[in-house]
């Protein structure tokens, strides 16, 4: 059975039932919720902890969200709110570049609360925030002139991507962060490692060529360049498949309902 979604309950619509506690409300409680993730990550999150937060019982928080997935449901769609998107009715617009746009918005989202890609393909993503995103980002990839069949595979291809750097480069970002260092040394530790190990030495060793020539002196211009790099190609590929649609093609709508790049680890079109 597939779980309701606090955008879909009543109380969501209303805010909070008449006679709530004082000095709460769902906004303060949702912020609360963001900032408690970004400290403390996911794992340590818990109803008692937020509660301490606001210096208030568990039962005033109850008062307005019924269990702690409508308060990360909620935590996700506000996270989705600080994405800048481009006027994708714009007509003089550059689909292009509004689509990097979006993309770069997308990954610097995931890197900087980690914690939203396990979230974002738990829920329904039918927040105003997830939405507005999910709406442009099909705005933007229909003025490329795929056909309307192509065009959710488009978005998946883009943005499962996205998810999947960002993902890893938030994971990456963690793992820096509990050793007690910055980037690069991180980087110049792990890689001086694995350079000395038998088993993998020669991986290294091979692959010297390609780490020179992707250039950068930072892990940060390393993953840039890869990144743009990696969208480039994507977005060569949608324009040669305007240019050049596959005959016989018409028969491979989606079957998906939504197309929603919110849903992280499910289909953007899911």
């Amino acid at each position: 059975m597939v779980r309701a979604s606090v955008w879909l309950e009543e109380k969501a619509r209303k805010g909070g039932r008449t006679g709530q506690p004082s000095g709460l409300d769902r906004a303060r409680i949702t912020s609360a919720t963001v900032h408690l993730l970004d400290s403390d990550g996911l794992a340590k999150f818990s109803m008692r902890r937020l509660a301490g937060e606001l210096n208030v019982t568990a039962m005033s928080v109850y008062w307005y969200v019924d269990t702690k997935d409508d308060l990360l449901e909620l935590a996700l769609d506000e996270a989705f709110g600080e994405l800048r998107l481009p006027d994708a009715t714009d007509g003089d617009g550059d689909w292009r570049e509004q689509l990097r746009t979006l993309a770069t918005e997308y990954r610097a989202l995931l890197v900087r609360h980690p914690w939203l890609s396990p979230l974002a393909g738990r829920y329904l993503n039918i927040g105003p925030n997830s939405l507005a995103f999910s709406r442009v980002v099909q705005q933007v990839v229909r003025r490329a002139g795929l056909p309307a069949h192509g065009v959710t595979g488009a978005i998946s291809a883009v943005f499962q991507f996205v998810y999947g750097y960002g993902t890893i480069e938030g994971h990456f970002a963690e793992r820096v962060a509990a050793a007690g260092m910055t980037p690069d040394e991180y980087f110049s530790t792990a890689m001086d490692a694995v350079a000395e190990t038998p088993e993998t030495a020669d991986v290294i060793r091979e692959s010297r060529d390609l780490m020179a020539a992707r250039g950068g002196d930072t892990v940060a211009e390393m993953l840039d360049r890869d990144f743009t790099f990696a969208l480039d190609l994507l977005i060569a590929g949608i324009e040669a498949k305007v240019q050049r649609p596959e005959r016989g093609a018409g028969n491979c709508a989606s079957t998906h309902t939504q197309p929603a790049p919110a849903n992280g680890d499910a289909p953007p079109s899911s």
